[in-house]
């Protein structure tokens, strides 16, 4: 999405019609424009995760057996995996909280 704004900025785009068609705030275009004019496409790249990952490639891979056994193995009514339901395994085997925002993106990862 950043080239996707710095191809934007190359060709005049206002930081409005950017921030719409790319669905992000004007302020947040407003930064980015400013890199962009500043260091160019590089100063748009993504500096990374701000942290580490909660869970260790180990206990990931326990969580995904767990989560094989389906939702009724850990006494749920259906076969139904939510991120709610998804928070509590991990919860319990690794006694660390995450928010659900974290864990949708992992399942992705081992569906891919």
């Amino acid at each position: 999405m950043r080239m996707e704004a710095a191809e934007r900025f190359a060709v005049g785009a206002s930081n409005v019609e950017v921030a719409k068609d790319l669905r992000v705030s004007v302020r947040s275009v407003q930064r980015r424009r400013r890199a962009w004019h500043d260091v160019g496409a590089e100063g748009l790249r993504s500096a990374g995760p701000v942290s580490l990952p909660k869970l260790s490639e180990a206990l990931f891979a326990v969580l995904e057996q767990e989560l094989a056994k389906g939702p009724v193995a850990h006494g749920w009514p259906d076969q139904t995996w939510t991120l709610s339901r998804i928070k509590t395994p991990i919860g319990r085997r690794s006694r660390v909280g995450v928010s659900r925002f974290p864990v949708s993106f992992r399942p992705r990862r081992c569906c891919d």
